[in-house]
């Protein structure tokens, strides 16, 4: 009788479950009719047809134009005292003699910098010059002002004829070169040099604009057609171990680059396991069989 009873009980409890399993199976249908499920993402919950984006208008950008996009152009202005004062100094003179809000400056960085000048930020070119102007004039006698310009890119003719000088070069390239569609101005005349052949190449400095399409072609200058190449130097002097200066206009004595002593290297008597640079930290050289 006990054993009736209890399978009776589970009957019931088991016919209750499978009612309780049917009810949540049709709320399942429900909301899958009003909502696409993850496995049918991209179609219509009717028909079930995939919906296909439409193309996109123009052409598909390259990275370098989206990052180029999103970097925000800063206009700088170095601030330095014309006597030896700390930063501190330069920033009450700033503070009590130039007033921005009476300029319509709006200050974006105001810092100190190690070497003792001060960085000043604005949002455009014309608020730096205007604000630099006035820093000139009102404080000019305690304060020096530099605005960072940027280098134009370098470019080396090679082979130029011998007639051709710094001072007729520019003419001569937009005269016999009409394709570049170059103006005057574009295009400055450096410097000349000759080589160990006896040629002679040109430096000249041009706009970022023109130089892509100035590699990609060749000059036509007199009677010769010269090949173009960035200018690329070795910013230390092989003979003083010295900076920013070309070693055509060598100055200074002559000096080690190996230990900063007065002779050359052939005559360097330092120790090979260790490296005396004037111009950085010391550390060691890799000798014959050590990997480093």
């Amino acid at each position: 009788m006990n054993l009736k009873n209890c399978a009776e009980k589970h009957t019931r409890k088991i016919a209750l479950l499978e009612s309780e399993v049917k009810k949540e199976k049709a709320g399942l249908q429900k909301n899958r009719a009003v909502l696409p499920s993850m496995e049918g993402m991209g179609k219509t919950p009717s028909t079930g047809v995939k919906q296909v984006q439409s193309p996109s208008v123009g052409a598909r950008k390259l990275y370098f134009d989206v990052t180029r996009a999103s970097i925000e152009k800063r206009y700088k202005l170095m601030v330095k005292s014309r006597t030896i004062q700390a930063p501190e100094t330069i920033k009450n003179v700033l503070k009590t003699k130039i007033n921005p809000t009476a300029m319509k400056v709006g200050i974006k960085t105001l810092k100190s910098m190690k070497d003792g000048r001060v960085l000043i930020e604005v949002g455009s070119i014309d608020k730096t010059n205007l604000l630099s102007t006035n820093i000139s004039d009102k404080s000019g006698e305690v304060l020096e002002v530099n605005v960072p310009k940027l280098r134009k890119p370098r470019l080396i003719i090679r082979n130029t004829p011998q007639d051709i000088t710094v001072e007729n070069l520019e003419e001569t390239i937009l005269a016999q070169n009409p394709e570049l569609s170059l103006k005057p101005g574009e295009v400055a005349a450096g410097f000349k040099f000759r080589t160990k052949r006896g040629d002679i190449n040109m430096v000249i400095e041009v706009g970022p604009g023109k130089r892509k399409k100035m590699l990609q072609t060749k000059l036509k200058i007199g009677w010769l057609i010269c090949n173009v190449g960035e200018y690329l130097v070795a910013k230390r002097c092989f003979k003083c171990s010295r900076y920013s200066h070309r070693h055509q206009v060598y100055r200074g004595d002559e000096t080690c680059p190996f230990c900063a002593g007065g002779h050359t290297l052939k005559d360097c008597k330092a120790p090979t396991n260790q490296h005396k640079c004037i111009n950085c930290m010391p550390f060691p050289v890799q000798q014959e069989g050590e990997n480093m």
